[in-house]
């Protein structure tokens, strides 16, 4: 710890602190400066860290040279609290420790440590030894180490310190006895050796102490490396998390009076305290701000933080109220003072400046899409500023506007969008259309328009599914997504894609990506894939996870399930839709809310009470937000199942007027009304966003959620459950019922090699109650064949046989073949096209007759035309659609016109000494046609003859004599035959 005049505070770590405001024990004078030479009887230190840096360096102020080595720390690690550097150790920071601080030459050393009290528990602040490994190993290495906070038992929020030198079959570990916590705010731990005795310190007084028969030459290790800061050997335990200002070691051991001198003074800590105290207030009362220099949004003014009750005053309340409320009526940027009064007297003030409203702020903020698929997101309150904003539409019919008369449910979540932003398609095949929206703003008397310009995209080709695709990942070592699809339209046929691989980029974020799950858009034209953002095999524990988890989601869209594109456009961004009090944000799942008219995205988190995350009642609930494009979601995220008890894992699946809610009992028991923790259980209501604060069977289903089965999977599997899935069956699966009300349900044990699926029916689900549960008829029994190899926490969808084809060979989309067939009555063209798949079909076709060519566009896969008169015989020709998704085909040409008219004759006569044939052909019809004359000797096709004329066609035969013969003459279905006699020519 260091004196100097007071800093701007430095950019901080987001984790939470501890640094509150209580009377430190009163000490002797010491501690100031780079070294210790106040009270002249303190020896130089070895080395001496106040937490000063430089690049991955931890300074040693003590002049002796010895830095030590920082890992994971960066310039955001460290703040400027009261004018002393305080590094901010997060649980993703450690410092090594070079040779020379402490010897092994004796059992003499004194190491002093000074660390805020809300310091997580199980972390050790300081170790000497090296061997990172597992307990009870040989890979560990003998150390001696201060834990500034345990939880293990017997020292429950207590220091825990030992000494260990592995002996026998014996771990070897000695601990001093508990002797209680170290209280609120910056408190220093001394822990001095000598001879066979270890002797504990806090703020200078004797806490613990215990003696042992080791030699620190069994400690200090051969290496470069004496120990650490913030990391433990215990390869099980994390980092630290904790706030440090000051370390001090020495190769000696300290008198009583002389560590008290040595250490920073009362003083010191209480303004470091205060320091730290103000970073945090400042933190967590920006809420949604992005600094106090510009404040548009309400201020989080909390009567209480990290255990400090603080009592607030404004200098301007009708600008910066009590609670936080910022005033959006002011025309200029207004500078307020708060001054928060801390519950141990002390006085911390913070200058705000409110920004004046401005309209275009939030219009600027509003991103529509230029081209869309979707229901538009036409917000009714600013992003920014919070406005009033009402839309209207250059073509109601496609696009609507904010409806004027919108109502709020009585239960669920209201439409952020208030009616607004509800797309009609036209469909596949008649174009994309284009809508002017207008969005006014209003704001403190102000009013500002903005046109926003938007084309709405026609329908997508659909076809029947086929077959049914998989997404999932594979193990706590392997979180990255794979995929899977069938070979038949049988659900058990799977077979992976990708020759195995990923598929899709996961190097950003976490780089973790679990429990994919894919839904179809509400159109059925594309697919959304959502995956939590989480990496336990990078070294993330799963304590950590949920208290400090990402609060983002990872989305892709894709038309063909091979190529997945971030719904955002960045390339490889997950997107933030949880709130900062949150935990984490687990396996996200979406389902189409017909109310809503949108997505509703849920998942499971926990909830702090505040941004720090220092204290919460921490059972994994489940929240809601709504979207309609996966790029913009509604904030802040809606309690959607609160019931006191651990739940995660929601699947959604509509039968009939109800939506059916699987989801995982997380509790570790019976829990709420549920008979058994880790388990799956079923309930269902009438509306989606309904809230959830019990479980129970009686529950009304219109009002909330009703519970109708409960413990479904391992009472059969044996195993616990979690990641339920529930997939209608497709037309034609042998797996689906009779009446095609098929479903499979799917269940990921965890500790069991993944799915196991269940076959039922939507009657079945439907029809559970308390007294005839699904879970509990005779067979509901699970199955593992078929599916992919080794499927964990997944989805699983329906897919057309043109997206299987493409996910099997893992490319483009091929085109489907078409067939083109052609029909005429009288004039009447008509051309049918049909798609291999039984798809839908779009595009034009091409009719084309001597000379003539005119294209039609299809109608229903049909197009007809007048053929004009003249035309003897027509052909037509598929020419595709600009999708390119099924390919041309051309009919056989068909004649046309009145062919009951045609008559034929022939005759032969001599020329040069050889036989000619002539074939006369004669239509008495009023239409052209157009005929082929077949002989022995040649073949004339496409004789056109006009109405009521002849044509006569010659065919040499290049001999002297012939035989008597006949000559054929077909015009589309109509024949004629003509007979000649034999000839020979002089």
């Amino acid at each position: 710890m260091r004196t100097r005049p007071p800093a701007h505070p430095r950019q901080r770590r987001q984790r939470a602190l501890g640094a509150v405001l209580a009377c430190a024990v009163a000490v002797p004078l010491g501690g100031l400066g780079a070294s210790v030479a106040q009270a002249a009887d303190v020896p130089e230190p070895t080395a001496h860290y106040d937490m000063s840096h430089s690049g991955t360096s931890l300074i040693d102020v003590s002049g002796n040279g010895r830095d030590a080595t920082l890992t994971g720390a960066t310039d955001a690690s460290f703040v400027d609290a009261g004018g002393d550097d305080v590094l901010r150790f997060a649980n993703d920071a450690y410092a090594s420790l070079p040779q020379g601080l402490v010897t092994g030459d004796d059992n003499e050393f004194t190491v002093e440590f000074t660390v805020a009290g809300d310091a997580a528990r199980n972390h050790f602040g300081w170790v000497l030894g090296d061997g990172v490994g597992a307990w009870n190993t040989t890979e560990l290495g003998n150390h001696v180490f201060v834990s500034p906070v345990s939880g293990q038992g017997g020292y429950a929020d207590e220091v825990l310190s030992g000494i260990r030198v592995k002996t026998g079959d014996g771990n070897g570990e000695v601990r001093l006895p508990a002797a209680g916590g170290i209280g609120s705010g910056f408190a220093t731990l001394t822990m001095v050796g000598s001879g066979d005795a270890l002797t504990l310190y806090l703020d200078g007084e004797e806490i613990s102490s215990a003696t042992h028969g080791y030699q620190m030459s069994d400690i200090v290790p051969s290496g470069d490396v004496l120990g650490y800061l913030g990391r433990s050997l215990y390869s099980g335990d994390p980092l630290l998390e904790a706030d440090v200002t000051d370390a001090k070691f020495w190769d000696t051991a300290l008198t009583l009076e002389q560590l008290r001198a040595a250490q920073p003074t009362a003083e010191e800590k209480q303004s470091a305290n205060e320091g730290l105290l103000s970073l945090d207030i400042e933190r967590a009362m920006l809420g949604e701000n992005t600094g106090l220099d510009r404040v548009t949004k309400p201020l989080a003014l909390s009567d209480e933080l990290n255990g400090v009750s603080l009592e607030w005053s404004s200098s301007d309340e009708q600008v910066v109220a009590l609670d936080g409320t910022v005033s959006r009526s002011i025309d200029t940027d207004t500078a307020v003072t708060l001054t928060a009064q801390t519950g141990s007297g002390a006085t911390l003030t913070f200058e705000v400046t409110v920004l004046a409203p401005s309209l275009s702020t939030d219009l600027d903020a509003i991103e529509l899409a230029t081209t869309t698929t979707e229901h538009l997101p036409l917000v009714v309150t600013g992003p920014s500023e919070g406005a009033d904003i009402v839309w209207e539409s250059s073509d109601p019919d496609v696009v609507t506007g904010t409806d004027p008369d919108y109502v709020a449910p009585e239960i669920g979540v209201a439409d952020p969008y208030a009616g607004g932003g509800i797309v009609t398609r036209a469909e596949y095949g008649a174009g994309d259309i284009d809508v002017t929206l207008t969005a006014t703003a209003t704001l403190g008397g102000q009013t500002e328009t903005r046109e926003y310009a938007v084309t709405v995209a026609e329908k997508g080709r659909t076809a029947p599914n086929a077959g049914y695709a998989a997404a999932y990942f594979r193990s706590d070592g392997d979180e990255r997504i794979y995929s899977a699809a069938t070979t038949e339209n049988d659900f058990f046929t799977f077979e992976e894609v990708n020759d195995g691989q990923p598929v899709v980029d996961n190097s950003a974020d976490t780089t973790g990506h679990r429990d994919p799950y894919i839904l179809r858009s509400h159109d059925g034209d594309k697919y959304y894939m959502i995956a939590t953002d989480l990496c336990i095999g990078c070294g993330t524990g799963w304590g950590e996870a949920q208290s400090n988890g990402s609060l983002k989601v990872n989305f892709w869209e894709s038309t063909d399930l091979v190529n997945w594109e971030r719904t955002n456009g960045d390339g490889n961004g997950a997107i933030t839709v949880n709130q900062p009090k949150a935990g984490m944000t687990w396996a996200p799942e979406a389902y189409w809310d017909d109310e809503l008219q949108s997505y509703v995205l849920f998942f499971a988190s926990r909830l702090y009470d505040d941004v720090e995350h220092t204290t919460g009642d921490l059972h994994a609930r489940m929240f809601a937000v709504v979207t309609r494009d996966f790029v913009n979601f509604s904030s802040p995220p809606t309690t959607w199942q609160d019931t006191g008890f651990s739940r995660i894992d929601s699947t959604i699946e509509k039968i009939g007027d109800y939506y059916y809610r699987f989801s995982k009992n997380e509790d570790g028991g019976a829990a709420d009304g549920l008979e058994r923790g880790k388990d799956i259980f079923l309930e269902r209501s009438s509306v989606l966003t309904a809230p959830t604060t019990e479980t129970s069977w009686s529950a009304d289903p219109d009002q909330s959620w009703q519970l109708v089965d409960t413990a479904m999977t391992t009472p059969v599997t044996g195993n616990h459950g979690e990641g339920p899935q529930i997939a209608k069956l497709n037309e034609g699966d042998p797996n689906n019922t009779a009446s095609g009300d098929g479903y499979v349900f799917l269940v990921d044990n965890y500790s069991a090699g993944g799915y196991r699926a269940f076959l039922t029916s939507g009657e079945e689900i439907a029809s559970s109650t308390q007294n005839d549960r699904l879970s509990q008829r005779d067979g509901w029994e699970p199955r593992t064949d078929g599916l992919p190899a080794s499927p964990r926490h997944g989805s699983f969808v329906s897919a057309p046989q043109q997206l299987l084809d493409a996910m099997h060979g893992w490319s483009d989309v091929e085109a489907v073949a078409s067939e083109t067939t052609l029909t005429v009555d009288g004039r009447t063209a008509t051309a049918r096209v049909s798609a291999g798949d039984d798809g839908e079909v779009a595009g034009a076709v091409t009719f084309s007759g001597s000379g003539w060519t005119e294209t039609v566009p299809l109608t229903d896969a049909e197009a007809s035309i007048e053929v004009p008169d003249g035309i003897a015989q027509v052909s037509a020709t598929y020419d595709g659609y600009r999708d390119g998704l099924v390919a041309t085909s051309e009919a056989e040409p068909v004649a046309i016109g009145d062919l009951s008219v045609l008559e034929a004759s022939a005759a032969t006569r001599c020329v040069v000494g050889r036989n000619v044939l002539a074939v006369t052909v004669t239509n008495s019809g009023e239409d052209v046609i157009a005929a082929t004359i077949s002989t022995p000797f040649g073949e004339r096709s496409d004789v056109a003859v006009g109405a009521g004329k002849s044509v006569t066609k010659a065919f040499s035969t290049r001999q002297a004599e012939i035989g008597a013969g006949e000559v054929t003459v077909t015009a589309g279905d109509a024949e004629a035959a003509a007979p000649y006699s034999a000839s020979a020519c002089g």
